[in-house]
């Protein structure tokens, strides 16, 4: 691992791109799972996080972990530890699993932050366990790592020339940690909060990057996507892979393979492996030409509140302990199994089953939206119709960033945006036109500075833990941003 002061975030740009398109399948050869003998499964994952804030003993940037460890006595600092063991357990639980015959399962999404902050940190223990789940030929068939954005952005809110910054950093970060093989094997993608854009032309930019960036699916939830004819997903279909068609205001489509993430508490529903128990209770559909099985999809944060904290690693081992005794490994009759995404993706596939058969869906209200437009759609009619259906109907909202149609990003940001718009503005105004006549500028440390300021000032936290400390923090990163760019 390449020894940073500052994380791996940028300037490999060309070399990733090449590295991750047109990829072969790759859990087909790691898998001992066989479709026809499955009637159901489930695909549980975990999502960690630690947002970096400008609170080190000297005002440095440091992980909210290592603050924790630091200040004890403030709040619930006294989990910092706990915390920590939560992010590495998985090297532990998973072995053991299979030492007692069992066959398990999990997907691990990891912030950027948090990568770089255990790293920051010289939590040796834990980058070690990581790397471990991430590299090491005996966990491949077990543990699928999830793209996500590297600062826990969240989608609707990012000003949407910044979302392939996002998903490009973990990118950096992810192989910088854990080499080009890991991350040739992340396919599927996690966005933060499960928050997906339902505003036309952030959604399709959002898509549009994913693809770009090589990844083939995103988990949703159940309740942001939506029928092309307005209603919502059937019982049946939640268990199946959809596929999400991303329509902008000019006509553009994207689509991409999406697995939906069941409603519910989920960190009860994870932390007491509830998918496990209702995939129990769901049989084989019918897709395309042939039968299935159905697959209850669920992901929760990994660390946060007393569930996860204690109650999951039991509950883990438990569930799979029950699938062994009901399934042993090897035995051609399965029934209930542990599967990851990519691996039931690529196992369709292998039977015949593509994305052209999964049922399309879109984001939820786009139905009411595309109605009101009718035939003549643009940037304007979009907009307007937006305006129309928030005044006249109750409960209408596309809470996304909206497009801008200077390609500066400067223009149509008026003084009432907020600082991370301007920030964002002022730093694709700065440069954008430097990366674009030289790719390799991305490598030049003034870029990288003020990319890492860019992407830490659009980190959910500042916004989501309400006024005070939070978004003190969000001022002086702000601030720190504009000096680099001034």
């Amino acid at each position: 691992m390449t020894q940073h002061q500052s994380p791996a975030i940028a300037g490999q740009e060309t070399d990733l791109h090449s590295l991750l398109q047109n990829r072969e399948p790759v859990w087909i050869q790691h898998t001992n799972l066989r479709l026809e003998g499955i009637r159901s499964a489930f695909a549980c994952a975990l999502h960690m996080h630690q947002p970096t804030i400008p609170a080190g003993r000297s005002g440095e940037l440091v992980s909210h972990l290592q603050y924790m460890v630091e200040n004890q006595g403030e709040g619930d600092n006294h989990n910092a530890e706990p915390f920590a063991q939560c992010y590495r357990r998985m090297a532990d639980l998973i072995p053991q699993l299979i030492s007692e015959g069992c066959n398990p399962r999990i997907m691990l999404d990891y912030s950027g932050n948090l990568l770089w902050g255990v790293h920051q940190m010289g939590r040796k223990d834990i980058t070690d366990a990581l790397r471990y789940l991430a590299c090491d030929s005996d966990m491949q068939r077990h543990v699928e790592w999830l793209g996500t954005f590297w600062s826990h952005a969240v989608a609707p809110s990012t000003p949407i020339p910044d979302l392939k910054l996002q998903i490009s950093a973990w990118q950096h970060q992810f192989v910088d940690l854990f080499g080009e093989d890991a991350l040739k094997r992340v396919k599927g993608f996690s966005p933060p909060e499960m928050h997906l854009p339902n505003h036309p032309d952030t959604l399709h930019a959002f898509i549009q990057a994913l693809l770009d960036c090589g990844y083939s699916w995103l988990m949703v939830q159940e309740h942001s996507v939506e029928n092309p004819d307005g209603s919502p997903l059937s019982h049946a279909q939640r268990y199946l892979p959809n596929q999400l068609v991303a329509r902008s205001s000019t006509g553009d489509t994207a689509r991409i393979t999406v697995l939906i993430k069941t409603q519910g508490s989920d960190t009860k529903l994870v932390g007491q492996m509830q998918p496990y128990y209702e995939a129990l209770t769901l049989e084989q559909q019918p897709l395309g030409s042939r039968h299935i099985p159905s697959v209850v999809t669920q992901i929760a944060d990994g660390e946060n509140g007393g569930v996860m904290m204690n109650e999951f690693p039991e509950a883990f081992l438990q569930a799979h302990r029950k699938a062994r005794q009901q399934n042993p490994v090897g035995e051609g009759h399965t029934q209930t199994v542990a599967i990851n995404g990519s691996e039931w993706l690529e196992l369709l596939e292998q039977a015949g089953v593509t994305a052209t058969d999964f049922p399309e869906v879109q984001a939820v209200q786009q139905h009411r939206l595309w109605q009101q437009v009718g035939n003549d759609s643009n940037r304007e009619t979009v907009n307007a119709a937006i305006e129309g259906l928030k005044a006249n109907n109750n409960g209408f909202s596309m809470e996304g960033a909206s497009w801008t149609n200077n390609l500066s990003w400067v223009e149509g940001y008026d003084n009432v945006l907020e600082p991370m718009n301007q920030l964002s503005a002022a730093f694709h105004q700065r440069f954008d036109q430097q990366t674009e006549e030289n790719p390799s500028f991305t490598k030049d440390e003034r870029y990288q500075k003020a990319l890492l300021h860019l992407l830490l000032l659009e980190t959910s936290c500042f916004r989501y833990w309400g006024q005070g400390t939070w978004t003190e923090y969000a001022r002086n990163i702000h601030s720190r941003g504009k000096a680099l760019l001034n």
